[in-house]
């Protein structure tokens, strides 16, 4: 099986990184606002870069049928955005906030996909419009703390259903 669990999340990141498609591209070397989207947590993340990372957070499979089965993967991305990656001076924590939120709504299109194709490139079946979890979800980390500790981070979570296999 080429696709499946074992490269679903650098399938994804291999998506989020495209660039030249009429969607957002994301990464700073194409005109984008995210210096690294990779998948997996290093070790030791890039200091003073703006970062997104693929992860996965649940992943299951249903039976479709007698021996057809099709795997479904709850996508979890951290993002990471230092205080001082775009701007400096005077109201710099705020001019951050605003700019990690005009990252982020990049982001979300890009997951969000075409109208009428949401395979991202054929890489799944679908990604973030399979029920029941068709929404992509971003959650904040608190800003105070986060603006005191140097930088800002938000999570992002969808699902993609993947091709049906026999099992």
């Amino acid at each position: 099986m080429t696709n499946g669990p074992a490269n679903a999340v650098a399938r994804e990141a291999a998506w989020l990184a495209a660039h030249g498609d009429g969607l957002p591209a994301l990464l700073t070397a194409n005109g984008g606002p995210w210096d690294v989207i990779q998948a997996y947590m290093p070790r030791t993340p890039a200091a003073q870069k703006t970062q997104i990372y693929v992860l996965r957070r649940r992943w299951q499979t249903e039976r479709l049928s007698i021996g057809r089965r099709m795997a479904t993967y709850q996508f979890h991305l951290v993002a990471h955005w230092p205080i001082g990656a775009t701007t400096t001076g005077t109201q710099i924590a705020e001019t951050e906030q605003a700019n990690f939120d005009s990252a982020l709504a990049l982001l979300v299109q890009r997951i969000e996909g075409y109208v009428g194709d949401h395979s991202h490139g054929g890489r799944f079946l679908s990604a973030a419009e399979a029920p029941p979890n068709t929404t992509v979800a971003v959650e904040y980390g608190d800003p105070a703390q986060s603006v005191a500790s140097g930088f800002l981070s938000a999570t992002v979570t969808y699902s993609a259903d993947d091709q049906d296999y026999t099992a």
